[in-house]
């Protein structure tokens, strides 16, 4: 009869374990490079997120434009003559009130916005996209003597006051866009969150 080899347990298990990690790492290795595919780009995160805009250096009147998913976004720091015009128009306005949802529930009040001296809107004019100018003078002789201030369209002559909030008898059919954001202090706007995200 034949002897039977001693089977030697320790090595077997060292056999079996240092396999299992082999082929875990082998499958690692192969997974890796098909999960970080599916994972969005820096470039693409910073396209998307929010962005931290400075509004200190924007003067009473002055209107910066910040760029924000490859939209402009315009920050205007409203005088208090400016913010006395709203309101006195709302007969030339197709949504006065702004019932249509272009804004967030915050900002859905006589100067749609949180701070009533800075106006944050989406600079695209809601008819075929173009970028309207901003036209602060009131009574310009180009758009009429009831003309408040605003936004103007040279497209295709839609008309905003200076709340984003389109004129009847014009192309565009909705106001202006204001995007989520919220103030991180005084003079520190972050633009593309809000404050449940922030």
């Amino acid at each position: 009869m034949a002897a039977t080899p001693e089977i030697d347990m320790n090595r077997r298990r060292f056999l079996i374990a240092a396999t299992a990690a082999v082929g875990g790492a082998g499958f690692v290795m192969t997974a890796y490079p098909f999960v970080m595919s599916m994972m969005p780009s820096q470039k693409a995160l910073a396209e998307g997120g929010p962005i931290d805009a400075d509004i200190r250096p924007i003067e009473p009147g002055m209107l910066v434009t910040f760029a924000w998913r490859k939209q402009p976004v315009w920050v205007l720091h409203r005088t208090q003559a400016m913010l006395d015009r709203l309101g006195k128009h709302d007969q030339l306005l197709l949504d006065p009130l702004s019932q249509q949802p272009q804004q967030p529930v915050y900002c859905q009040n006589a100067t749609r916005s949180i701070k009533p001296e800075y106006f944050v809107a989406i600079g695209i004019c809601t008819h075929l996209g173009c970028i309207p100018t901003y036209r602060r003078e009131v009574g310009a002789p180009d758009l009429g003597a009831n003309w408040p201030g605003g936004f103007f369209c040279p497209c295709h002559g839609s008309k905003y006051d200076l709340a984003g909030r389109v004129f009847k008898d014009v192309p565009a059919p909705l106001n202006l866009k204001i995007p989520e954001h919220t103030y991180l202090s005084a003079t520190r706007l972050l633009i593309g969150a809000d404050k449940k995200a922030s």
